[in-house]
């Protein structure tokens, strides 16, 4: 009897070594790809300030003319689309849950499509039939910096065209290796907050041909793209963190399974020896 226990116990000792041996390496990968993937977050951020100050001071320069364009008009909204970007994997702890809780809480009842990008993405999109815009699958890794560019010029043109009146993209924040936020982030139409510039009173010297508005109206899709790029580096980074922060309590909890085990092995085993050391003494006596 002792000794089946004990055989019990050693199998699962093997089992819980090698899922460690599972997680440490899926945890020393992670960290390997995360040091880039933070870097490369962390150089995109001042993209989007630099060009959505250039478009802000496109919309507000002192030309005469009231500007106009159809990026910032403000429209009744009958449908909404969301950009969704989730991981192409799982083992990232509460990583794509904490996403979609974010996103589906912000959806609420819109009558809306979905952009999917990642493969929990798709697969969550596909479960709740929403609607989805494209057929082809983007991994997250794998996309460009021109895919990114491709994907905001056309959804800007299905823009323009009606399909949709408002676009958002739900994307998870990378704040540090311990810390990552799921975010929605509304990119059409574009809201300039009324900010009082430096310059107040002072006339433009900016001149824009043909016109500031063809000017703006060219320039929006290339944000868009920015935007979109962005949100794919910081999700990427926050998803490797998430992961390397799984991984890592994973190895541990594996370590302390297997230390406990242990014990009751040694326990096993000693109950065994003592048993057996009783029964011979037993027969000699007899």
């Amino acid at each position: 009897m002792a000794a089946s226990s004990m055989k019990d116990i050693k199998l699962r000792i093997k089992s819980v070594e090698g899922t460690r041996q599972i997680t440490k390496a899926m945890e020393l990968v992670a960290s390997s790809k995360l040091r880039r993937a933070k870097e490369r977050a962390e150089s995109t951020r001042p993209y989007f300030t630099t060009l959505h100050q250039g478009l802000y001071d496109i919309a507000h320069a002192d030309t005469g003319v009231d500007f106009t364009s159809p990026y910032i008009e403000q429209r009744e909204v009958k449908k909404s689309c969301y950009v969704m970007i989730a991981g192409d994997r799982g083992l990232a702890g509460g990583y794509n849950t904490n996403l979609f809780k974010a996103v589906q809480e912000h959806m609420g009842d819109k009558n809306l499509c979905v952009l999917p990008i990642g493969k929990k993405a798709v697969e969550y999109c596909v479960h709740h039939d929403m609607e989805i815009l494209t057929d082809e699958y983007m991994s997250v890794e794998a996309i460009s910096l021109g895919t990114c560019f491709a994907v905001a010029r056309t959804l800007c043109e299905q823009f323009l065209a009606g399909a949709f009146d408002e676009l958002y993209v739900g994307y998870t924040n990378f704040v540090s290796m311990l810390s990552q936020q799921p975010a929605v982030l509304k990119i059409l139409p574009i809201h300039h907050e009324e900010e009082q510039a430096k310059t107040t009173g002072v006339k433009s010297l900016m001149l824009y041909e043909p016109s500031g508005a063809e000017v703006y109206n060219a320039i929006v899709p290339e944000y868009v793209g920015g935007l979109l790029w962005g949100a794919v580096a910081e999700s990427l980074a926050s998803e490797l963190g998430a992961r390397r922060t799984a991984m890592d309590a994973a190895s541990k909890n594996a370590g302390e399974m297997i230390d406990d085990l242990s014990l009751k092995y040694n326990r096993a085993r000693q109950g065994a020896i003592t048993q057996e050391i009783t029964e011979i003494v037993a027969g000699a006596e007899a």
